[in-house]
């Protein structure tokens, strides 16, 4: 067994400093002051919306997340219209969701519909500048380079404060999955990853967790390669041989000594076993990323083979 982590136990990150402050609800009395006069410090997003309006709900508290990964570079001030329509009149808003991005006391700009986040993070830097990573992607930064050094409880601790600190980050939990298969916890790491919604699946970094996992589950019991090793030398032909060294070598860290014993089978016989060597480099290169310096090392010598 590999070494036990204590995965989820860090207590969630603190919230910024005066994050109650950066969200509120205003009414037709109190817009001036809540917006007008407000925007003169700081943008004030106004979200226009109603109770019976569904993709309003998918829009808000997507909005208020991304507000408050800005720190305070913006505001949000919400606005119910069937209770105060007269400032969405005014505006000659005919839709919602609305959101109208007010400075210095004029509106600036705006966007209607249940946008995804990363319009919403654009907008935002649009109206206020860049607003830099946010607690979670800090976290997940100092994690994957914990991760990198080894550094495996470390990793588990910060990837855990991360999804405490934004419980949907789908690059926290990959990282954690990733973090318990190198850990050898690979029981673990299956339960963490069966708990992405199906709609989610298909993330990168989800797909990457996954590939690894299921890399780490093929190579368990394949045991030492001195015997492949010497299958080989006998019979350069021994494709199996040659399949389940590379998974062993992948497994301990020699990648490109696995990249290279795949190839190989390709270049003596493309279509073995179904093209089982073609198709596990596509699973090492799902597994590394598509910058990782040895997948762009394996695309180009799968390449070479291919189109020779």
């Amino acid at each position: 067994m590999g070494t036990t982590l204590t995965a989820g136990s860090p207590a969630a990150a603190a919230p910024a400093p005066g994050a109650d402050e950066l969200i509120r609800d205003t009414t037709t009395r109190t817009f001036v002051k809540d917006v007008i006069e407000a925007s003169r410090d700081v943008p004030v997003l106004v979200d226009f919306w109603a109770e019976w309006c569904g993709p309003c709900k998918q829009l808000t508290p997507v909005l208020e997340k991304v507000v408050r990964n800005a720190k305070g570079k913006v505001r949000l001030v919400k606005m119910n219209i069937d209770q105060h329509p007269e400032v969405a009149g005014q505006l000659g808003i005919r839709s919602i969701p609305a959101v109208i991005a007010f400075k210095n006391g004029q509106p600036l700009d705006g966007f209607m519909g249940a946008v995804p986040e990363s319009q919403i993070q654009t907008f935002i830097e649009r109206v206020a500048g860049p607003v830099g990573p946010s607690d979670a992607e800090a976290l997940v930064a100092e994690a994957e380079a914990a991760l990198a050094e080894g550094d495996l409880q470390g990793a588990a601790d910060l990837f855990s404060a991360a999804r405490e600190s934004e419980p949907e980050n789908l690059a926290a939990l990959a990282g954690l999955v990733r973090t318990l298969v190198a850990a050898k916890e690979l029981d673990q790491a299956k339960a963490l990853l069966a708990t992405v919604p199906q709609a989610k699946a298909g993330d990168p970094a989800v797909a990457a967790a996954r590939a690894q996992l299921e890399l780490a589950e093929a190579t368990a019991n394949l045991g030492d390669p001195l015997p492949l090793e010497a299958r080989i030398a006998h019979d350069p032909n021994d494709h199996a041989a040659r399949f389940d060294l590379a998974l062993i070598l992948n497994a301990h860290g020699k990648r490109e000594a696995a990249v290279d014993h795949l190839v190989e089978i390709v270049r003596r016989k493309r279509d073995w076993n179904e093209e089982a060597a073609r198709k596990q480099l596509v699973q090492f290169f799902e597994a590394w990323g598509p910058k990782d310096e040895m997948t762009l090392y394996g695309r180009r010598r799968l390449s070479s083979v291919l189109f020779a």
